[in-house]
């Protein structure tokens, strides 16, 4: 999808202020509510605005452990999408991202204590085609990308992402 200044904007004040109100955006931008209702709705539609959730902090809810599991899997056609599907479907997991390197998948979770740790571990090494994991427990989180776009200028994402200005 082509995207343009005011698009970023939009997209940027969203994450900023982590607001999910057109009329907050289009007071906040100086974008007319009508056009700021129009731009969501095309984002949306070309799959550029995922979802309208609420952020739910984890750890205030009762899930404060952030696991982070390297998984090594077995060689072999299509081990990528079998492995990782069922390492996706393993309860309490958040994030899987299949890597290249030495480490064939990296497996995020949010889980409340020890028991789910070792309950979650189990699970993986069940899975056929995993060979080994390796294990992260996290100390304390520095950056929650939750909004990713908070992590770039404006400038920046109109000079990545704009064609000639």
């Amino acid at each position: 999808m082509d995207v343009d200044e005011k698009d970023l904007l939009i997209l940027k004040t969203i994450a900023d202020e982590e607001t999910r109100s057109p009329e907050f955006i289009a007071e906040e931008t100086g974008i007319p509510l009508s056009t700021v209702n129009y731009r969501i709705n095309a984002l949306r539609e070309n799959g550029v605005i995922r979802n309208d959730h609420y952020d739910i902090d984890m750890a205030a809810l009762g899930f404060p452990i952030t696991f982070i599991v390297e998984v090594i899997a077995e060689y072999g056609e299509g081990y990528h999408e079998n492995v990782g599907e069922r390492l996706r479907d393993v309860e309490g997991v958040t994030h899987v991202y299949f890597a290249a390197g030495d480490t064939d998948f990296f497996v995020i979770s949010q889980l409340s204590n020890r028991s789910m740790v070792e309950t979650l571990i189990s699970e993986f090494e069940a899975i056929d085609g995993v060979q080994r994991t390796k294990s992260t427990f996290t100390i304390s989180t520095l950056r929650d990308g939750h909004e990713p776009l908070q992590q770039y200028s404006l400038e920046t994402l109109e000079r990545e992402l704009l064609d000639e200005m």
